[in-house]
């Protein structure tokens, strides 16, 4: 089994454009800005998926609670790059979408990151999956709530919670999903044409 990819994700970005990007963090420890693994899932504008995830060395302890969560332990990050090395590589990706995130935990853990390593946080308008979860099933108010846990639930969703990679496809077929229900696309969440078109020109080079 490949431990940097247990669950088959891709191990490089794939080419965009994008309609959005979900993204998800797990930490190592005491400190929100210890990312030890960052999950992406690319949606395209015709709703196909496609899952990355990378392990990153947070440069900190592991705690007890987090590793029984996630199962990433020091071990597990032995070689992985640190997240200076694994954000500069993602960075013009996730600085030029539209990002999702189930709950507000992932922006701030990155923007703690780059404020640990003296980085430029990205400036992309990021989607609360929470929220329009919330406006697409009132009804699961309490009890568990609008958690990634009780969605999983209730829409019938097949992901390993608490591995970023399955987090991140999770929270990106919610926003689908949500849609479904609502009758509409959420109108933010649209591919720039601008954008669009330098990517074909680059892969057209």
């Amino acid at each position: 089994m490949d431990v940097l990819n247990r669950f088959g994700h891709l191990k490089t970005v794939p080419p965009g454009p994008f309609r959005f990007i979900a993204v998800d963090v797990e930490t190592a420890g005491k400190t929100i800005g210890g990312i030890c693994q960052i999950g992406l899932c690319f949606v395209s504008g015709t709703g196909d998926l496609q899952t990355y995830s990378v392990l990153i060395d947070p440069e900190e302890p592991f705690e007890p609670f987090n590793t029984d969560l996630h199962g990433i332990s020091a071990d597990t990050v032995t070689g992985a790059g640190t997240f200076p090395t694994v954000y500069a590589a993602l960075f013009d990706v996730l600085n030029t979408h539209k990002l999702v995130q189930h709950s507000t935990f992932d922006e701030m853990a990155l923007t703690a990151a780059c404020a640990r390593y003296g980085l430029p946080m990205i400036t992309s308008h990021w989607t609360n999956s929470v929220t329009v979860a919330r406006h697409a099933w009132p009804a699961l108010k309490g009890g568990g709530g609008h958690g990634l846990a009780n969605l999983k639930k209730h829409l019938g969703l097949d992901f390993h919670h608490h591995d970023a990679g399955e987090d991140a496809r999770a929270s990106a077929t919610v926003i689908l999903r949500a849609e479904e229900v609502l009758g509409m696309p959420l109108s933010h969440l649209t591919i720039n044409r601008q954008l669009a078109f330098q990517f074909e020109g680059r892969l057209g080079e």
